[in-house]
């Protein structure tokens, strides 16, 4: 299975503020704050959606196809994931605007103060899915995640125009988005990722009820967190994998990314359902133990030893012919 992974490409600048920001604030003078923080440390961290799926896929072998757009800084980052298993080919290069760019320095009291820059992903919109099927010859999947809203729209409609089969997976965009929006981006979808929050979300939004939405798309993947994950398919009785045992916890940014990494990747080796969504929920309890979204390593004898007791020999041994 050829799958690409629309989505944002972006990087993380994460710095630490010894002391409180309350500390420097003056009550009288909060409409002419000018302020600056002497910080201690600078995390960069590679991220994104688009890239931090496409890296979990490419862990596992599945030779994802990464679309979306970056800035002209983005060669160092565009190596770490060619070497990692990602086709970047399809990657959209602004000439005059950086890759998009989260800032962030939290203090002692773990008060974050934060800013976005869209930067080159409001390009992801000019990207025609077409040309990256005519590069690849052919696509079989087009994961739709979060990204420049207008390009989210427009990879969607493109794929149904041209028969393409979708995943819908909107996630953080899901806010921002009204209840039209969501109704076309979702009405079609082969698959629809969200988390618990996310689909009650969902469901107020468009004003559909969850057998309406169930109705209008091939399958309902809602994530539960420490629970595991429900997938859900009209007329057949639902499906739910626990979640192997975490060693740690050390951070859970992207552990939603890994799922989607993993069940993806089970897809594309044409195992079942269940068995694609415990290969995602082993991944995402590598990435929970690991700071950082693209931090982790896949050490495949390690893999199969968690995933052998998590889930038994017989599921281990279908998964351990795809990843030997």
């Amino acid at each position: 299975m050829r799958i690409a992974v629309t989505g944002s490409i972006a990087t993380d600048h994460l710095m630490t503020f010894p002391g409180r920001f309350a500390d420097q604030l003056v009550a009288d003078q909060l409409h002419t704050v000018s302020l600056s923080f002497l910080v201690d440390n600078l995390d960069i961290r590679r991220g994104g959606v688009g890239a931090n799926i496409c890296f979990g896929m490419g862990q596992l072998g599945a030779q994802p196809i990464l679309v979306g757009a970056a800035g002209y800084d983005f060669d160092e980052y565009r190596a770490w994931l060619d070497r990692h298993g990602v086709d970047t080919g399809s990657v959209r290069i602004s000439e005059v605007l950086h890759t998009a760019r989260f800032v962030c320095t939290t203090d002692a009291d773990h008060n974050q103060i934060g800013s976005f820059y869209t930067g080159a992903m409001s390009e992801a919109r000019q990207i025609e899915l077409q040309a990256v099927a005519d590069r690849v010859g052919g696509l079989d999947l087009v994961l739709i995640g979060a990204d420049d809203p207008e390009a989210m729209l427009r990879h969607t409609e493109e794929c149904r125009s041209r028969g393409i089969p979708f995943a819908a997976d909107f996630s953080q965009q899901i806010a921002r988005m009204d209840g039209d929006e969501i109704r076309i981006l979702l009405d079609g979808a082969t698959y629809l990722f969200s988390n618990e929050y996310e689909k009650g979300l969902i469901e107020s939004k468009t004003g559909w009820t969850a057998e309406e939405i169930l109705g209008r798309v091939g399958h309902r993947v809602t994530t539960l967190g420490s629970r595991g994950v429900r997938i859900e398919r009209v007329g057949e009785p639902a499906i739910e994998v626990g979640c192997p045992e975490e060693e740690a916890k050390v951070d859970p940014t992207g552990v939603g990314d890994a799922f989607r990494a993993g069940f993806l990747s089970g897809l594309s080796w044409g195992v079942s359902l269940e068995r694609a969504a415990q290969v995602g929920c082993m991944l995402a309890t590598l990435v929970i133990e690991t700071l950082g979204t693209q931090e982790y390593t896949l050490r495949r004898a390690h893999f199969m030893e968690r995933f052998t007791k998590a889930y038994g020999d017989d599921a281990a041994a279908e998964v351990h012919k795809h990843l030997a």
